[in-house]
């Protein structure tokens, strides 16, 4: 590999023992003298907002849009004091309640001050904080607050119905409920009939003091327990050190310094992803650290625009989904144009992407075309963005290359897991040839590839490619009360990632597969496919079952084996002539009949949206071993299905494009 961007620290380990190749150990270049450590006396996350209340307290710090008259007004801000004030108050409040240090308060709804006001009081009493939410499932907050014997919960006023009703199967470790808001007599009455309070947000904030003492805290503290997918349907809880969140944001900062941005108090970060996920909440402590304002977005997808219009951020975080849509909405609006404006757009484009490509920098590469031909696109972003970020699944590189070329920021894009305290992988801004990958290792972390043998990547090729495994000071510390599942993932001190990826020539990392059953939508969904395949196989109209998600995109598709008599059954009953089986797996009609059924049956077993098939191919012959579908065992083979299914896999996404209203 030409050590452009990596630089090689331990040699490449060969198969052994039943142990599998993997290729030479890789940290980052700006990592060449040792992975970055924390520096001496820094010990928890609340130093970072403290320090940042001590020195710039007037600062705006959380701001949000108010609606009065069902008209929607201006941000309005709390400043560092005065988020730094309320805080305090409501770490002394949980404390009144009988919750110490090392204990658990759960945190559920969606982005706003008083989410970060909850984080902050946690992060003040050396609590730990532990996000709430229900993508995961229909039962998972129940599960979460029985798991991580949560004691308070701190809950939007609209999820109040949701925590209620949980409430008989959770009131044995959760004794109190802090609304964000208001809550009715009758809630009150609900929950104490449990014996279980339930206050406003302004009644527990009179509950605690600002004279009062903070515990000491150490950087091996639990800070957040985040929970997330897990193979056998229960969510499995993260646990992140006070350690590995700051090692992350100091990371962050010097990669941010080190590529030419210096982030401050003049900046602006706009929130709308969910901050129950690692990767929102590290970008908005990094702001906290740097005195940033963080400006939170009203909820609803249909404004988002208008919201950033309003704020101008100057940074921004999105994930593929969001910037699939504004690269549609953008590129209708200019396909809409007359033809000599979508000529001078044209010119335009490839004009600064040719210089672009030569190594210029984004701002430097047609200063004059920015201001005249692209700035309608940078002032839909607010016109003073900076930074652009995209992470949670790849980014499709003609989305990624319009947003470098027109947006009048670097855009990069990286790589990360839960387990990995968010990003893992960064391309550098600017670095022009890292489009299409997730960039190279962070400071904090080193990297190699493992051979995966049956999946046919070989770590030690001339193309390096395999499991990702990672090391470092930024990783997770295990699997709350399941070290059975942490000895699965971690091996010899290396977090098995399960994504495969392929080492480029400069150093950067390409994800190209996915060596576990459960993989991303383009929205950052995770989908468990074996246990909803396992659903979708109660329909009794269908024999088996693949379901597959392309990370690219948003919903699901599947190959179907139908019940051969099942669909017959139906064909001389509706179709009043004989069709022979192959030609009835054609017909539009019972492939309507039959994903009508299974999204039935989904629906039934409480399946979420995205989980839901959007288009279906019926496949006449059963999956079998002679074209190598499924092992001697009647596994489903994955990659094999893919490469078999294609073309059809393919025209499943585009039909299934094409039928949206």
């Amino acid at each position: 590999m030409a050590e452009t961007y990596t630089l090689k620290v331990e040699e490449a380990r060969p198969a052994a023992h039943g142990k599998p190749s993997a290729g030479p150990v890789y940290r980052c270049i700006y990592a060449k003298d040792g992975l970055l450590e924390l520096p001496e006396g820094l010990e928890s996350p609340w130093q970072f907002f403290s320090d940042s209340a001590k020195t710039t307290p007037n600062n705006q710090m959380l701001g949000q849009r108010k609606v009065n008259d069902e008209k929607i007004g201006p941000y309005t801000w709390l400043t560092y004091q005065e988020v730094y004030d309320t805080a305090i108050r409501f770490g002394s409040a949980i404390r009144s309640r009988g919750v110490n240090p090392g204990d658990r308060c759960g945190i559920y709804g969606s982005n706003c001050p008083e989410w970060i006001i909850a984080m902050e009081a946690c992060n003040s009493q050396a609590i730990t904080y532990v996000p709430l939410y229900d993508t995961l499932g229909a039962n998972a907050v129940e599960f979460i607050i029985n798991h991580a014997e949560v004691s308070v919960a701190f809950v939007q006023e609209n999820k109040l119905p949701a925590i209620l009703s949980c409430l008989p199967r959770c009131s044995s470790c959760l004794k109190t409920i802090v609304s964000f808001a208001n809550v009715s007599s009758t809630q009150k009455e609900e929950a104490q009939e449990l014996r279980v309070s339930c206050f406003s947000w302004e009644e527990f904030l009179r509950l605690g003091s600002l004279d009062c003492e903070l515990p000491p805290k150490r950087k091996t503290d639990i800070c957040t327990i985040m929970y997330t997918s897990g193979t056998t349907g229960e969510p499995k809880g993260v646990v992140l050190t006070n350690q590995a969140i700051m090692a992350e944001v100091l990371s962050i900062d010097q990669l941010f310094v080190l590529t030419g941005k210096v982030c401050s108090g003049e900046d602006t970060y706009f929130s709308f992803l969910p901050l129950a996920h690692v990767y929102d909440q590290i970008m908005e402590t990094h702001c906290i650290y740097k005195g940033c304002s963080i400006g939170f977005w009203r909820g609803d997808v249909r404004y988002l625009m208008e919201d950033i219009q309003e704020l101008k951020p100057t940074m921004f975080s999105g994930v593929p989904r969001v910037y699939d849509r504004m690269y549609t909405g953008i590129s209708s609006k200019i396909s809409s144009g007359s033809a000599l404006s979508k000529k001078l757009f044209e010119c335009a484009y490839n004009y600064k992407l040719g210089y672009m490509k030569m190594g210029l920098p984004q701002d430097k590469a047609a200063p004059r075309l920015d201001s005249i031909i692209f700035s309608k696109i940078r002032q839909a972003f607010g016109g003073r963005l900076q930074v652009m970020l995209s992470g949670a699944a790849p980014l499709p590189s003609h989305v990624e290359e319009f947003f470098r070329v027109t947006s009048g920021a670097p855009l990069t894009q990286g790589y990360g897991l839960t387990e990995s305290c968010g990003g893992c992988f960064t391309s550098l801004a600017n670095v022009f040839p890292m489009m299409g990958t997730v960039g190279v290792p962070i400071t904090t972390i080193e990297a190699r590839l493992e051979s995966v043998p049956e999946m046919g990547y070989d770590a030690l090729s001339s193309v390096p490619r395999g499991e990702i495994l990672l090391r470092g000071n930024t990783l997770f510390s295990g699997y709350y009360k399941r070290p059975d599942l942490t000895e699965e993932v971690i091996v010899d001190g290396w977090f098995h990632t399960g994504d495969i990826g392929e080492w480029q020539t400069d150093g950067a990392m390409k994800i190209i597969d996915r060596k576990k059953n459960i993989f991303k939508l383009s929205q950052g969904e995770y989908v468990a496919v074996e246990s909803i395949e396992n659903i979708y196989l109660q329909c009794p109209l269908i024999a088996s079952i693949w379901v597959y998600g392309n990370s690219f995109e948003s919903f699901l598709v599947a190959v179907v084996v139908p019940d051969r008599k099942a669909l017959e059954d139906r064909a001389v009953n509706n179709l009043h002539e004989a069709v022979d089986f192959k030609s009835l797996c054609e017909n539009p009609k019972a492939k309507k009949y039959i994903l009508d059924a299974l999204n039935s049956t989904a629906q039934k077993h409480k399946l979420r949206g995205f989980e839901m098939l959007k288009a279906v191919h019926l496949e006449p012959t059963p999956f079998d071993m002679e074209r190598d579908l499924i092992t001697p065992t009647f596994k489903l083979k994955r990659p094999q299905l893919l490469k078999y299914y294609k073309d059809q896999i393919d025209q499943l996404y585009s039909e299934a494009k094409e039928s949206k209203p």
